[in-house]
């Protein structure tokens, strides 16, 4: 019996080849066929699949970057660093700029130190990349193109700023593919809102190109039918993509805008169609290159893919070398906080001791008077030292709040004209006294001065002077030598005085230690002698602030037992011309005033006061020197009376700031408006808690004559009311 034959399985397998073969052989056969009969719209495929790639690695980017400015936003929300960051941030060639705008801000910082706003950007939030405002393309401070991205800074729920980083158009063109239909194709990125043409990436195009918008671009092209244009520009309008067929520079050509990230951007440009119909043609008659061309555009494409995947990771190395260097920033910024955070622990510990010293002695003296109530002499003695005391802790107190302002940055220099000489004189009746009372040789000393009348803030200048020269007469030995000199230097400009201000003593001097921490706060020199001298620690540390705030440099030279030397240099503005004219000199002791007495006897008052505690203490003061005071609540209700008295019958009235109903300030404008003649002429005395030079501009803009910081010092007091009566008479 013969043995059955096995079933040959070679030739079912060959079979399903041929099979596989001629279905496949059909599929290309119809679908070539299909290629020839459908040309037009084979195109118009291939154009949107190239397209499409295009705008998905456009958009790829986009996302990428927005993800990470996200990332930032949040890293500064939790570290709170934002302006340290900000500054510190070296531009690569991705993100160029970063910026900054506080929360309720119209403008911020920015990395390239100018001052940033919003203002000309134009962003919409109708227009979002990843939930991101988007401004509109413009040409930055590089002269590229470029557009920013809005995000803001959440923290614990509540929106504290805006972080705005600036994108550049070119970092696309190194993610584009290098060539477009064998460089036959034009392609543009145009910004949709102003049609400028903000980037051709490179190998695009049979010529150098130079359109700059899509009116010059169809211009330049002859597509002028008005039809097709009215078309263009309600897809453009609407933000939807076009495809037509017109001539390009004679040849027919596809022409296309293709909306990118939600139409902030498009694709324009145009196909040649030859370029297209050649591909089909190939496609049509050799159908096995075109297979082993799609075989290597796939291995081209894993290729690209590899390529793109490297570079990805090259950038996202990139920016984890540049989250390292942030996360250092972070740890420097953390490192810094902690550094500020122990200065603060000792700048507070050092601002009790220097307060309870004085309020000790105020408790202290005060339990003494309880005591001694019946020995008239201890109780002098007592209330001496008490108020004393009380002077210290009002000029600590007010250093610490000086201190304050400046380093918030919220001390604002005047500027208005004064003479130099009147302000050495006011200076010489200060200081002469003071070094008077410890036997001490005082010297002023003017030379070289061009003009006498200057532009600047007076009263910090005023500050300046006095603060080195009370520390001079402080640390100077009874019977030493002071020497102020104003030094007039070579002008820069005929419109501006150059100074220099020099301040000198034989006094204790100071160690070379000292000096490095000398305009630092809280800072003394500690020896046996200067412990004994009472002193904040703060004055040098204003001082150094003001005369950096007005531009000018400050320096201290010093030896133990040998004296100080303080140097001060300012350029400021002069308000008068003077050529051809001899330096003006001055004498020690010009325009001194001497002193007289002076008394408040008789005189009535009208005082505003709404503390009870207040107005009963200045009552009595007033009533101790023979004048008789009335005592209102408000500022509306001193408005009343004044209105409701005799004209004459108050000699001046005594204004609070901070009152309910009416403050002072409403009340005094309201005063000078009534239409008596004394409402005009009485003196209105500011006397307020508001201790600052600003609070005293705002006193005497609002009509006050003369301001007076609380607790009220009963010797100026008088003072300038018997000067001001007096000037009054003579008049």
């Amino acid at each position: 019996m013969e043995e059955k034959r096995k079933p040959n399985k070679r030739i079912p397998l060959f079979l399903s080849i041929v099979i596989v073969f001629c279905v496949l052989g059909g599929i290309v056969f119809y679908v070539s066929r299909k290629i020839t009969r459908e040309m037009s719209a084979a195109a118009i495929q291939n154009l949107n699949e190239n397209l499409e790639l295009i705008k998905c690695t456009i958009e790829s980017v986009y996302k990428k970057d927005a993800e990470f400015q996200r990332m930032i936003a949040q890293e500064l929300a939790v570290q709170g660093s934002l302006e340290d960051f900000v500054r510190s941030y070296q531009k690569n060639d991705t993100m160029v700029r970063i910026s900054l705008i506080y929360a309720g801000e119209n403008e911020g910082i920015s990395s390239v130190g100018e001052r940033f706003s919003e203002e000309g950007m134009r962003f919409s939030v109708s227009e979002m990349m990843e939930g991101m405002e988007i401004s509109n393309s413009y040409i930055n401070y590089m002269g590229t193109w470029a557009y920013t991205l809005k995000c803001p800074v959440i923290k614990d729920g509540r929106e504290i700023a805006s972080l705005y980083i600036e994108y550049t158009y070119d970092t696309l063109d190194e993610l584009l593919p290098d060539g477009f239909y064998n460089k036959q194709a034009m392609l543009y990125i145009m910004d949709v809102k102003t049609e400028r043409f903000v980037l051709k990436p490179k190998g695009m195009g049979q010529r150098s190109a130079g359109h700059l918008n899509l009116e010059d671009f169809y211009r330049a092209n002859n597509i002028r039918e008005e039809a097709l244009l009215a078309e263009i520009d309600e897809c453009v309008k609407n933000k939807t993509d076009i495809m037509f067929y017109h001539d390009i520079r004679g040849k027919s050509a596809l022409n296309f805008i293709w909306m990118v990230n939600d139409g902030a951007i498009c694709l324009t440009g145009y196909v040649p169609t030859e370029a297209i119909q050649q591909e089909g043609q190939t496609v049509n008659h050799h159908i096995y290159i075109v297979v082993a061309i799609m075989l290597t555009a796939f291995f081209l494409c894993c290729l690209l893919y590899y390529i793109n995947q490297r570079e990805q990771r090259k950038i996202m190395q990139e920016r984890e070398a540049e989250r390292e260097r942030h996360n250092q920033q972070l740890k420097d910024a953390l490192q810094a906080a902690q550094l500020a955070s122990s200065a603060k622990t000792t700048f507070l510990s050092n601002m009790s001791h220097d307060i309870r010293t004085p309020m000790n002695a105020v408790l202290g003296f005060t339990t003494l008077l309880d005591k001694d109530a019946e020995n008239a002499d201890k109780v002098r003695e007592y209330t001496k030292k008490i108020k004393a005391s009380g002077q210290h802790l009002i000029h600590l107190i007010n250093d610490i709040l000086e201190v304050s302002k400046i380093e918030s940055g919220k001390v604002v220099l005047g500027e208005e004209e004064f003479g130099l000489y009147d302000l050495l004189s006011s200076i010489d009746a200060m200081i002469r006294p003071m070094a008077n009372a410890r036997a001490q040789n005082f010297y002023v000393e003017v030379k070289d001065i061009i003009h006498e009348h200057l532009r600047g803030d007076e009263t910090r200048i005023s500050q300046i002077l006095i603060n080195l020269l009370s520390n001079a007469v402080k640390y100077t030995q009874e019977g030493g030598n002071i020497w102020f000199r104003i030094i007039g230097l070579k002008q820069h400009s005929t419109h501006f005085e150059r100074i220099r201000i020099e301040v000198e003593d034989n006094g204790y001097g100071m160690t070379p230690e000292y000096l490095k921490t000398i305009f630092d706060v809280f800072t003394r020199a500690e020896n046996s002698t200067t412990n004994k001298v009472q002193g904040t620690g703060l004055g040098m540390a204003i001082t150094k602030n003001l005369v950096e705030l007005m531009g000018g440099t400050i320096e201290v030279f010093s030896e133990v037992d040998k004296g100080s030397l303080f140097r001060v240099e300012l350029e400021l503005r002069t308000c008068e011309k003077r050529t051809n004219r001899e330096p003006l000199e001055k004498e020690e002791g010009r325009n001194r005033i001497p002193e007289q007495e002076y008394s408040l006897q008789g005189l009535r008052f009208l005082a505003a006061e709404d503390n009870e505690i207040n107005a009963e203490i200045l009552q009595e003061i007033l009533a101790s020197e023979g004048a008789l005071c009335e005592i209102v609540e408000d500022g509306q209700m001193a408005l009343k009376r004044f209105e409701a008295s005799k004209e004459g019958e108050f000699d001046a009235i005594l204004m609070d700031v901070q009152m309910p109903v009416m403050n002072g300030y409403e009340a005094t404008k309201a005063l000078r408006a009534l239409a008596r003649e004394d409402a005009r002429n009485i003196l209105v005395i500011a006397m307020t808690a508001n201790a600052f030079a600003e609070d005293e501009r705002d006193a005497l803009n609002a009509g006050m004559n003369i301001h007076l910081a609380k607790p009220v010092d009963v010797a100026l007091l008088k003072k300038v009311i018997t000067q001001y009566i007096r000037n009054k008479k003579r008049e």
